[in-house]
């Protein structure tokens, strides 16, 4: 990673060069100049940038406010300014100023970057865009104006027309929303004239193409005219509150007009990638870290009103897996409320699959016969409503198990059937993290269905089993392969604990503290010191010793990070913390805020005076702390090998094989005995 003149290259979906792009179907390549991203991150202010989202007040050398991320009464969120990261101690949220952004947000890395841009006023360079790519950008963009023009248009008309104000603020009244809700979902009127916005978006020199492509203006007989004429506007907002697109609702009765009129699909709007209110939602589901789905927009803004924020609307369409991954960003629980018709659940389900495929934990929730959200919240009060969806969430495997059953009745084909779906079903949560919950429904539906759990077990794991095969042999063709649904390693070692008794985090996270500090180390005090004798550096030292310290690391984020960081060594490119800090790789970045801020990752002084080396540090203490902590790790090493030799020694069987071992017991004892005895000094003056 050599970063001399060198560009950072972030491969992303065309969200990241424009950041209201989130549903854009092409794919790109946008190339952000390290010298930009660089000027960004020497203007950075987490103080500031947090400050703008959480009041903060100033306690020793760092600032304490309310977490942002879950709700609580007392302050738990820190932020050091000396550290640039945030950590809350309630629900262990972490990071730097970029992932904050990302966070709370929900930006990607280069949507980030373009907000701290435009924030600090830091002019990004970019190359490499196509001209392809160039006039997709300047459609979309063009597409966002027309909607933005439109939006207004349609507001303007509905506060101050007669019309707008006798027919379409009228019939929102009736629906109960006041002018507070009509205002903040930027809801609007078509005048049920022939072209009168046609007319005004040309006046103000809008392209007629472009009108036609966002569905506003459509030609008939020749001549443009209003596609939405006579009917109330919802605009659908993407992540970041622009407008891709709308839903224009009729309010007469008509045969041949459908009820809703959506827009088309275009560089914008993709209508299996959007869930309606996501924009007004995604802090309420971050805090209650829930997920309500209902069906359509005036029960999202009907619930919004009454108080209940974390909710969206799939439109009335079955979800799909692209909305099932927006839901994912935010939360894991996703409930889903529904009519108590056959129609409504029949329709819940068909999302099921998928959603238990994208490790959601989903719940569902039958409104009362003839009730819909927006009635039944109406009706009983957002008090009432919350207490109902938390007395009547239903688990959806459980439920679709016992509706089956129901339909199955004695049928002995039908139950064989329901069986295979079931454990299909069930094959799908085998994530590390919802391994237990698999376990569980096993259990829970071996007991329904009255069949010897065992055999559900092993008709789960053919599942998984003929999944992995489908994969293997999709690989051998070159062709594209379902995503590896097989077992983790984590969910196996799981297993294995099960049976012995051994807890997962031992055989999972067995020292990974340790290595974590030699992270620290590298990060804080790589550049500094080691010995003025030799004029070495802290990496000098630690890159100098026959070890690889990579290769002794049993965490995969620490093997990575030190791969990176010895690669920016090597090559003379050595980086400070920040560098690593601010990581386009917002999963390695919240791992290295982690490793920064967390005290517990230092070694203890009994390890520290056990396995130092007799050294004079004057003032340095970091000198002690990088001895300690590469001796742990290479002491480390030596027991392993130790007990593999002595295994090995057991199953020898002639005298050569068991001298050979005697010898290299003798090898590595010595080498154990010269690090827990202090053998060795290092002299810093």
């Amino acid at each position: 990673m050599n970063n001399n003149g060198a560009e950072a290259r972030i491969f992303c979906a065309i969200s990241c060069t424009f950041p209201a792009f989130t549903n854009f179907p092409y794919v790109c390549s946008c190339v952000i100049s390290q010298n930009s991203i660089q000027q960004i991150l020497s203007r950075i202010d987490i103080v500031e940038i947090v400050g703008s989202f959480v009041k903060l007040k100033k306690r020793g050398a760092n600032y304490l406010g309310l977490c942002p991320f879950h709700n609580e009464k007392s302050p738990s969120f820190t932020v050091s300014p000396g550290k640039e990261i945030y950590k809350c101690f309630g629900c262990g949220a972490s990071g730097n100023s970029i992932s904050f952004i990302m966070e709370h947000e929900k930006y990607s890395y280069v949507e980030a970057l373009r907000w701290l841009a435009q924030r600090y006023q830091v002019e990004l360079e970019e190359t490499e865009v196509s001209p392809e790519l160039k006039q997709h950008q300047l459609m979309a963009d063009s597409l966002f104006i027309i909607n933005n023009y439109a939006r207004e248009y349609f507001t303007d008309v509905l506060f101050n027309k007669e019309e707008g104000q006798n027919v379409g603020l009228s019939y929102f009244e009736e629906r109960g929303f006041t002018e507070e809700t009509i205002k903040k979902f930027q809801l609007g009127y078509c005048l049920n004239t022939f072209d009168s916005f046609a007319k005004s978006a040309l006046d103000k020199g809008y392209n007629l193409e472009y009108l036609q492509k966002t569905g506003l203006v459509a030609i008939r007989n020749d001549q443009p005219a209003d596609n939405y004429r006579g009917r109330v506007i919802f605009p659908i907002h993407n992540q970041s509150g622009k407008i891709l697109g709308f839903g224009a609702r009729i309010l007469v009765k008509s045969d041949r007009a459908p009820k809703y009129i959506n827009s088309p699909e275009n560089e914008i709007y993709v209508k299996s990638r959007v869930l309606y209110g996501t924009y007004f939602a995604r802090h309420a589901i971050d805090k209650l870290n829930e997920c309500l789905l209902v069906e359509g927009y005036t029960d999202v803004v009907s619930l919004h009103q009454a108080g209940v924020e974390n909710v969206v609307a799939s439109s009335g369409t079955s979800l799909t897996q692209d909305q099932l991954r927006l839901i994912k960003k935010y939360t894991n629980n996703l409930t889903i409320l529904y009519d108590g018709d056959s129609a409504g659940v029949k329709a819940a389900l068909r999302g099921l699959d998928m959603a238990i495929e994208e490790g959601l934990n989903v719940k569902l929730v039958l409104l009362p016969d003839k009730e819909d959200p927006d009635s039944y919240v109406q009706k009983i009060g957002a008090e009432a409503f919350r207490e109902f969806i938390k007395d009547n969430k239903q688990d959806f495997v459980l439920f679709k198990l016992q509706l089956s059953m129901q339909e199955a009745g004695t049928d002995s084909n039908k139950k064989s059937q329901l069986v295979n779906e079931i454990a299909e079903t069930i094959s799908k949560i085998d994530k590390a993290e919802d391994f237990t919950r698999q376990q569980d429904y096993i259990r829970q539906c071996s007991q329904l269905l009255h069949i010897d759990e065992q055999g559900l077990i092993q008709l789960v794991n053919k599942f998984i089993r003929d999944r992995l095969v489908k994969r293997e042999q999709a690989h051998a063709r070159n062709t594209p392969a379902p995503d590896d649904d097989g077992l983790s390693e984590e969910a196996i070692a799981a297993m294995e604990a099960a049976e012995t008794g051994i807890s997962v985090e031992s055989l999972i996270n067995g020292h990974e503290k340790q290595e974590k500090e030699l992270v620290k180390i590298l990060l804080r005090f790589g550049d500094k010191p080691f010995s003025e004798e030799e004029n070495s550096t802290v990496a000098d030292y630690v890159f100098h010793l026959p070890y690889d310290f990579e290769a002794l690391a049993e965490s995969e984020v620490v093997k990575r990070i030190l791969r990176e960081y010895k690669v920016l060594y090597d090559t003379g490119n050595l980086q400070d913390k920040k560098w690593f800090l601010y990581h386009e790789d917002q999963v390695l970045s919240k791992q290295i805020a982690n490793i920064l801020e967390d005290k517990e990752a230092d070694l203890s002084m009994n390890w520290k005076d056990r396995f130092e080396i007799d050294t004079v540090y004057g003032d340095n203490a970091y000198l002690k702390d990088t001895i300690s902590t590469t001796n742990y790790l290479i002491l480390r090493k030596i027991k392993k090998l130790i007990y593999e030799n002595q295994e090995e020694a057991k199953k020898a069987t002639d005298m050569d094989q068991i001298m050979s071992c005697l010898e290299m017991q003798k090898h590595l004892n010595s080498l154990e005995k010269e690090l827990t005895n202090g053998m060795g000094t290092v002299i810093f003056k």
